[in-house]
């Protein structure tokens, strides 16, 4: 889970603010970070979106920090 600490330092951001961005207890966001606790799916797509990046990025099934552009609806 470095890629998710790395990330939020990158951003300037504290847990706190992490809680306040995605709604995720900070104690809970904490485990995460640390890896004693998985994030839910929801959870993760949250975060992604606090961060700037895509879920596929968190996961580290790419090293593209960049978010996927958005669908366009129809």
């Amino acid at each position: 889970m470095s890629r998710l600490r790395d990330l939020r330092k990158e951003r300037g951001f504290s847990q706190v603010k992490m809680q306040m961005l995605t709604g995720i207890d900070q104690s809970d966001y904490s485990k995460i970070e640390t890896g004693k606790r998985y994030y839910t799916f929801e959870q993760c797509k949250r975060i992604a979106q606090a961060l700037d990046t895509s879920m596929d990025y968190l996961a580290g099934l790419t090293d593209e920090k960049k978010p996927y552009p958005k669908a366009k609806k129809k």
